[in-house]
């Protein structure tokens, strides 16, 4: 594995369409307030030359597989057929394997999670998926120029064996927060907290059992990444790889978390693992809740229904240093391979596809893929933002952006106030940002260790609740280094090296 990859990484070049009301900062996302009035069309004819091509995907939405009114109008401005062989996400990975283990039944262009490859992948890669240096690498992608606008470091991430493989579908640079009903925080006379000795003292002041109300959901992923700063999996401390559960903020976040739980701060459903986290903050039942960034502005919408007088912020500047620690989140969330091909013209053809389908916000393409047909599946408002008809919901696949999308832009015009709120404390959370070892680099782990963590997670669960005790994590610890840890260890720090050199 070559550390230097720049040689196979495609030349960025910028392509806004529009301009946002709310740069990026640090890698944050921009937003828009304003749906633009005119959008251009910066596609002179359809990419496709007529050919069919299927695409595996994972989803995670009613729709079925088939041609509609909203395919064939995408075809249309592809000038191609696409056919999408839909599974769900929950299932993907598992039947992504066994397809991958039969070379022959690969679709013509694959999805696979970033986060969560397919096991041996990046064995499976070199003899089933195209290698795109010949036709990406350096200024060679200026031909694909929506291609070219993706993020460097998004391209990386599906750079394999020192080739080119991967397509990105870019990911957010922050990617989860602690949220907590202000609301409620109002009515008990508390701010939000900055330490971990302010968290408890505001659970305490939230915590009314006899009223149905409890402080928090289960803190498991947020105490340790966003309040103590343990890392997500490696870090380099004192020149030498460091596990997270090896970490002393690790342990810390876990005795934190047994003190919410043996004060009683914490929903009796969570240690009965019943419920549903998410209904539990939207009702009022807790006052702070763990979740991905994505799942804020749903709960916005949903919650300006049903109790208007809600509302929902994340918490900025958590930290039990006194200096805030966050993660950079995966330069891509998805990425998607073309299978092998002896034939040029088609992988270009693919390309093209995948070109315009990673149209930036505000042009004409991205309005097709995103919203289909004016007239069939949207209208326009007075103010030019299309109003979705009911065929959209039931006729979008909504897979297109697990195979490739254009840079990440935040917009909501029903309720732009939430996207300056969104945008301003993410650009805010990026000062705090680091990065890990292997960011930006598509390292799959060895199959001999993807089973390696499961005993921790599960042992976090019995620690926190008080069913097990930290001299039981200390072993598992010792365990986890003997039974493969240190070996994976060694295997990442020869990693690292070639990285390096």
């Amino acid at each position: 594995m070559s550390g230097d990859i720049s040689t196979v990484l495609p030349t960025y070049t910028e392509q806004q369409a529009i301009a946002p009301q709310i740069a990026g900062r640090n890698g944050s996302t921009p937003g828009y307030l304003e749906y633009p009035k005119d959008l251009p069309q910066t596609v002179a004819a359809p990419p496709g030359k007529g050919s069919s091509f299927t695409c595996m995907v994972p989803t995670w939405s009613g729709v079925k597989s088939g041609s509609n009114d909203f395919t064939q109008a995408l075809d249309e401005a592809l000038g191609a057929k696409l056919t999408y062989q839909m599974t769900t996400g929950n299932d993907y990975r598992d039947k992504q394997a066994a397809v991958l283990a039969s070379p022959d039944d690969v679709a013509d262009w694959v999805s696979v999670f970033g986060w969560d490859p397919p096991a041996r992948f990046d064995q499976a890669v070199e003899s089933v998926f195209q290698d795109l240096t010949p036709f990406l690498a350096g200024d060679k992608i200026s031909k694909w120029k929506y291609l070219a606008n993706l993020p460097t470091a998004a391209w990386s991430f599906g750079v394999i064996k020192g080739k080119l493989y991967g397509i990105p579908v870019p990911g957010e640079i922050v990617t989860d927060a602690i949220f907590h009903r202000a609301d409620m925080f109002g009515a008990a006379g508390v701010e939000a907290p900055k330490t971990p000795d302010e968290f408890l003292e505001v659970c305490k002041a939230l915590t009314a059992p006899d009223q149905g109300r409890w402080a928090c959901n289960d803190m498991a992923t947020a105490a340790p990444n966003l309040m103590f700063g343990a890392p997500p999996d490696w870090r380099v401390k004192d020149g030498k790889l460091e596990y997270r559960w090896e970490t002393q903020e690790y342990r810390d976040a876990l005795e934190f978390q047994r003190e919410l739980f043996d004060k009683g701060y914490v929903h009796p459903d969570v240690k009965a693992d019943t419920g549903d986290a998410k209904q539990r903050f939207q009702a009022g039942q807790v006052a702070i809740h763990y979740d991905g960034v994505g799942a804020w502005g749903e709960m916005v919408k949903q919650l300006a229904t049903s109790s208007p007088e809600a509302k929902i912020a994340p918490m900025s500047g958590l930290s039990a240093s006194g200096t805030p620690i966050r993660y950079a989140g995966s330069p891509a969330n998805f990425f998607s391979f073309l299978k092998k091909s002896d034939d040029p013209s088609r992988i270009e053809e693919l390309l093209g596809i995948a070109d315009y389908l990673a149209a930036p916000f505000g042009t004409k393409e991205w309005e097709v893929a995103s919203y289909g047909k004016e007239g069939v599946h949207f209208t326009r408002g007075a103010d030019g933002v299309p109003q979705p008809t009911d065929l959209l919901e039931e006729q979008h696949p909504g897979v297109l952006g697990t195979l490739v999308t254009g840079p990440l832009a935040k917009y909501d015009f029903t309720n732009p106030e939430f996207v300056k709120e969104y945008c301003e404390w993410q650009a805010a959370e990026t000062e705090h940002m680091q990065e890990g070892p292997f960011y930006g680099r598509q390292i799959v782990r060895p199959a001999e260790y993807a089973t390696l963590d499961q005993p921790m997670y599960d042992l976090e669960k019995d620690v926190v609740r008080g069913r097990k005790s930290m001299e039981d994590f200390d072993a598992a610890v010792t365990t986890w280094r003997s039974s493969g840890g240190d070996r994976m260890r060694e295997y990442y720090e020869s990693v690292r090296q070639q990285l390096d050199a």
